[in-house]
């Protein structure tokens, strides 16, 4: 009867060391690999390659009446910041007023700063938009018989523009955006090419 009782009561004490021993070396481990996750390094994030950056667009624009004023304009360019692009690209218009017409052409390049992404994350309305600053420097080619009074020293010459200003962006895509931009010349030359501020519509893709 003695020998029965103090058997029952060691294997009581035995799963009990056992139970304690268990849930000690658990409630262990867990704390370790709580403090190797706290003092493991963060993964930096991958940038995308070069071709998920890139993307395309421009604008165009049609002015008809007393002026006609024929705008084509693409671009390329490429995210050198998860919200800074940069972007390039040849410009043509074709300008016709009552006194004759003439072919401007050139390029511009310009940089984009996306300083809110998502509009509805600050006020959620279920509207979309981005909003960014926009700097853009544009060299363009003008025909000296049409823009100057003579004599002329060449055929051609050209006239170099920075505009700035800022836009917003709405979304049509994972990666396809229309832009609504207004800008200000801030050394216009006086040959009536930009009104102040000028208003611009593109896209990119």
């Amino acid at each position: 009867m003695i020998l029965s009782v103090l058997r029952k009561e060691i294997r009581r004490r035995i799963r009990w060391f056992f139970t304690s021993s268990v849930i000690l070396l658990l409630v262990s481990l867990t704390g370790l690999n709580g403090q190797e996750e706290g003092n493991r390094p963060k993964e930096k994030k991958e940038i995308p390659p070069l071709k998920e950056r890139i993307f395309y667009g421009g604008s165009f624009g049609l002015q008809f009446g007393t002026i006609t004023d024929i705008q084509f304009s693409p671009l390329i360019g490429f995210w050198a910041l998860p919200r800074l692009g940069i972007a390039a690209g040849p410009n043509y218009r074709y300008y016709k007023d009552p006194f004759g017409r003439t072919n401007i052409y050139g390029g511009r390049s310009y940089i984009q700063y996306l300083f809110l992404q998502d509009l509805n994350s600050i006020v959620p309305l279920g509207v979309h938009l981005g909003m960014f600053l926009h700097a853009e420097y544009e060299i363009l080619s003008l025909q000296s018989s049409f823009w100057k009074l003579p004599p002329y020293t060449s055929e051609r010459f050209t006239t170099k523009t920075l505009l700035a200003g800022a836009g917003i962006s709405q979304y049509i895509g994972r990666r396809s955006a229309l832009n609504l931009m207004v800008l200000w010349p801030l050394n216009d030359k006086g040959f009536g090419l930009y009104s102040n501020p000028e208003i611009r519509i593109g896209f990119v893709f």
